[in-house]
């Protein structure tokens, strides 16, 4: 019989082609309310490719946002980040926790995607209620992680030469890059810049930067040089 972790890793190389399906196997495996997986850093840029549920996205849009969070954590050290109350915690990552305070999370892990040396991004779980894993739960949820992250790096591969003009999928954070090209040449800035004036904006009006970021494009918002310094006019 194929226990339940096999069976997991079956749904994961089932999933190869189709990053919507990574999620669906920890959420069958491990005791936790939601997952997402992500491509976070420098190599493949910061995108939401799967996501379980509304809360899930949201969890990984405020840590891209803000460049705070397990995932984050996750990357740098390049191994599982746990934590089983995240409100006894705040102190670990206060922006986070103040941001996702209303979203009720009570535990949140993450482990890194990687392959080898290289680190890609991680896959977030979280939990409404007080959850713990266990050492073979924590071990197996790494695993997973690791066949996630080889599937990304070769999907990633294989579309390098990809209409730029593809949108991605419906978490991609495409717009937030095209946004900021906008803004570098409404204000004649530098590409990093230019992300710190919507980031900026997003946190002044208590909004996301995807949603600033539409609203650039839109035409809603046009940043301007005056006087007083950069300025946003809707």
């Amino acid at each position: 019989m194929t226990s339940s972790f096999g069976a997991a890793l079956e749904a994961l190389d089932r999933s190869a082609g189709s990053p919507a399906g990574f999620c669906r196997p920890f959420l069958d495996l491990f005791p936790v309310t939601g997952a997402a997986v992500s491509t976070v850093g420098n190599v493949l840029g910061s995108e939401t490719l799967s996501a379980s549920d509304k809360i899930a996205a949201r969890i990984d849009e405020v840590q891209f946002d803000l460049g705070e969070g397990p995932c984050w954590d996750a990357l740098r050290l390049g191994s599982p980040v746990l934590e089983p109350d995240l409100r006894r915690a705040p102190q670990r990552w206060p922006a986070f926790a103040a941001a996702t305070r209303d979203d009720g999370l009570h535990s949140i892990f993450a482990f890194p995607l990687a392959v080898g040396p290289l680190r890609i991004g991680a896959v977030d779980l979280y939990s409404l209620k007080a959850v713990e894993l266990n050492r073979t739960q924590i071990r197996q949820a790494d695993a997973m992680a690791g066949v996630v992250g080889r599937h990304v790096l070769r999907q990633a591969l294989s579309e390098l030469g990809r209409d730029l003009d593809d949108k991605g999928n419906a978490f991609s954070r495409r717009i937030v890059h095209q946004a900021t090209g906008m803004v570098l040449a409404q204000l004649d800035l530098s590409p990093d810049d230019a992300r710190l004036v919507i980031q900026g904006h997003a946190f002044a009006t208590e909004r996301s930067m995807m949603d600033v970021a539409r609203d650039v494009i839109d035409g809603r918002i046009r940043f301007s040089n005056q006087d007083a310094g950069i300025e946003a006019t809707e």
